[in-house]
């Protein structure tokens, strides 16, 4: 049998699990770039039964699944992506695993927080004018002493969020749609009345929400122009939360200070994208989940699923 691993792009994946437990059976592939288009995906894969996903990457659709006949088993790296069609996946009779993560689910909390230091002290501007000898101390930081989070989804990562908040002694609200006061009490937040006082009070805003029909475009032109025109916000969870088009309005009329991102509807982000030369974003390549510790569980459980799998009996199934 024949495996693809795609995206892969440090090229880690064979470094990060025992692949040689499978490699009597299955001749493992592994891409380092992404396919742009269906058609370079197919090319490459079209003879694999087997298929390693990173995430969200790759969609696949109903459209992909007829054309990858061959495909018997699809991994995902965790234990859900809103890119695979389930149902389609079933019709096709293709089995589709995940696998877990780590215990402690910290990786995008500490990113969530470089991106707010970031922006706070203007560390990319002050450290590119120090490494091109330009002039020294050029910007004036936003002390995050005293000043209010709104983190907006209070699930484990945003939990986290809001707990570090209240260690640098900030004011912690939190809002969401269905959030109790007990719930935020208990990380020592304050439930917001609404989604808009949350907006129109907070120097900082999180977003920590999963991605549903119900929070597609859950800040969008008029959200944005509640918060003071020194916030910054700060999206770590999924692109679409945030209309895109309205972000960029904000931040090119100066709505708001800045944002911090490492979400984008397209990914790897287009060359030509406003967010890479925007002055006032800070931006990451959706490295949120990209550490040591979250690669070695997702590629150990890819292997362990597929062993599964070629035993006949599938494990950490996906419906």
């Amino acid at each position: 049998m024949r495996c693809a691993v795609l995206d892969d792009y440090q090229n880690i994946a064979l470094s990060m699990a025992d692949w040689s437990l499978i490699t009597d059976s299955v001749e493992v592939r592994v891409f380092n770039q992404h396919f742009h288009s269906e058609d370079e995906l197919i090319n490459a894969v079209s003879d694999c039964e087997i298929i390693v996903a990173m995430r969200e990457r790759t969609p696949f659709t109903d459209v992909l699944f007829t054309r990858l006949p061959s495909l018997k088993l699809l991994v995902t790296t965790g234990m859900r992506n809103a890119s695979i069609d389930l149902a389609a996946a079933a019709r096709h009779g293709v089995t589709v695993c995940g696998t877990g993560g780590v215990s402690h689910s910290r990786a995008t909390v500490e990113l969530t927080w470089a991106l707010i230091l970031g922006l706070s002290r203007n560390l990319i501007q002050e450290s590119r004018s120090v490494q091109m000898n330009g002039p020294w101390q050029t910007t004036i930081g936003t002390d995050i002493y005293g000043k209010r989070l709104g983190v907006i989804g209070l699930g484990k990562i945003g939990s986290d969020v809001a707990r570090i908040g209240k260690a640098f002694a900030m004011d912690v609200t939190a809002w969401s749609q269905n959030l109790t006061e007990e719930r935020a009490n208990s990380v020592g937040a304050t439930l917001a009345s609404s989604k808009e006082e949350l907006l129109e009070t907070s120097d900082f805003v999180s977003v920590h929400v999963v991605l549903s029909d119900r929070t597609k475009g859950l800040i969008g032109t008029s959200e944005l122009q509640r918060m003071k025109k020194s916030a910054y916000l700060i999206n770590t969870s999924r692109a679409p939360i945030v209309d895109q088009v309205a972000l960029k309005d904000a931040l090119e009329n100066h709505w708001i200070a800045g944002v911090g991102l490492d979400v984008f509807e397209t990914e790897p982000l287009p060359e030509n994208d406003p967010f890479r030369v925007l002055p006032n974003v800070l931006t990451t390549p959706h490295i949120g989940y990209v550490t040591h510790d979250t690669y070695r569980v997702w590629y150990g459980e890819a292997v362990e699923d597929i062993q599964a799998y070629l035993s006949g009996a599938p494990i950490r199934i996906l419906s």
